[in-house]
């Protein structure tokens, strides 16, 4: 390649790794002042019966028992928990239902088919919200894959009203077990990271709001205005297309760091993660295209660059060159992966454990940002043993 087509390409690349570095710092340093993570909380009698629990299931067998476990550890201010089941083949409504004999609170219903234009979550959660008590003040949505802890709903109930939210989820504390997922689920983690505000931090914008449908907590008058879940019908990312669409109508939204009060086990292995939650952390359901491919450019050029640019320039330095465009390149780019490394050290409270792998999951990042990518360009057809047109 001709030197000085080389030179200009190089610094076309370092000026918009600088400005992504600079949209990313001024993310990043939010985190600083953020919210400290929610703590358990007892209950008291001004709370009692406020919430109704809706937790959607599909062949969730193997997982869901840590979830009504967790429900029944908590107090009065649960008046009940419905579980949603689609029609489940392996044995969920018999654990559902054994459950209940124990702990009165819980309800199994059976969802009817989906309609035209929605996805199984949504409508599973708007059919719980339908059946759920008029007298609960909030509607709080559970995945069965998670592992909600003792004052969880005091706390969240607490926060809410002290704070005057109209709807909180929370970011959670992982399970991995797998060097595979050790390796690979932070990687995908830190894709949203990069391009949102940390948990704790309340975004100014609605298109730039975060969600979590693992645990996901709105007012009542809320979803009533909005006609419950309806607005996120045929979305993959239902939460956060729900909750930017609750942040856009004028209500407060929050976006809290969890890791106390609730786990979550979400996919087992590798491979799992890479194809379940990987197609749709690119939020495409939630946003418009500009906003998708501007943040896979960005996290382009902060995520998946910096580890090969930062050898090639390592190795151009070594082997005589030691141009501006050289050190400038090199520079940069070291400190994008301490950056990234410091990241790591930040959101270890966020997961259950520790592993090696955890520390390499920056080798990942290309695959992360081409898992981005790849389900940027795609629909899902299938989600949970559902195909969809």
């Amino acid at each position: 390649m001709d030197s000085e087509l080389f030179y200009a390409i190089a610094w076309g690349i370092f000026l918009s790794q600088a400005v992504a570095t600079a949209i990313l710092l001024s993310r990043l340093l939010k985190g600083a002042a953020r919210r400290k993570p929610l703590q358990p909380q007892q209950a008291n009698p001004d709370l009692m019966g406020k919430v109704s629990v809706v937790v959607p299931t599909l062949n969730e067998a193997t997982r869901i028992t840590p979830c009504l476990q967790g429900l029944s550890r908590q107090s009065y201010e649960l008046r009940e928990a419905i579980i949603v089941d689609s029609n489940s083949q392996d044995g969920t409504q018999e654990i559902v239902r054994a459950s209940a004999v124990a702990d009165p609170r819980f309800r199994l219903i059976t969802d009817d088919p989906l309609p035209t234009g929605w996805i199984g979550r949504p409508w599973a959660l708007h059919t719980g919200y339908l059946h759920s008590s008029p007298k609960s003040d909030w509607i709080l949505g559970i995945d069965a894959d998670t592992q909600p802890q003792a004052g969880l709903i005091a706390s969240l109930i607490m926060v809410a009203e002290t704070e005057g939210y109209d709807l909180i989820s929370l970011a959670p504390q992982f399970i991995l077990q797998y060097p595979g997922e050790w390796w690979l689920q932070p990687a995908l983690l830190m894709t949203l990271l990069y391009r949102f505000d940390s948990a704790g931090v309340n975004a100014a914008n609605p298109t730039r709001v975060m969600a979590n449908g693992q645990c996901f907590l709105c007012r009542r008058s809320v979803l009533e205005k909005l006609d419950g879940y309806t607005t996120a019908a045929s979305s993959f990312c239902d939460d956060v297309t729900l909750a930017r669409n609750i942040a856009a109508a004028g209500y407060k939204v929050g976006f809290l760091d969890g890791s106390k009060v609730i786990k979550v086990r979400m996919y087992e292995g590798a491979k799992e993660t890479w194809n379940e939650w990987g197609r749709s952390l690119d939020l495409k359901d939630a946003a418009d295209p500009a906003q998708v491919w501007g943040d896979v450019l960005f996290l382009f050029f902060v995520q998946a660059l910096p580890l090969p640019l930062f050898l090639l320039s390592l190795y151009q330095f070594d082997s005589g060159n030691e141009s501006v465009t050289v050190l400038a390149l090199l520079g940069l780019n070291l400190f994008l992966l301490l950056l990234r490394w410091g990241m790591l050290i930040a959101i270890a409270p966020s997961y259950s454990g520790s592993s090696f792998f955890f520390w390499l999951s920056p080798f990942a990042d290309i695959l992360a940002v081409l898992r981005i990518f790849l389900s940027s360009l795609q629909q899902p057809t299938s989600w949970r043993g559902r195909t969809y047109s």
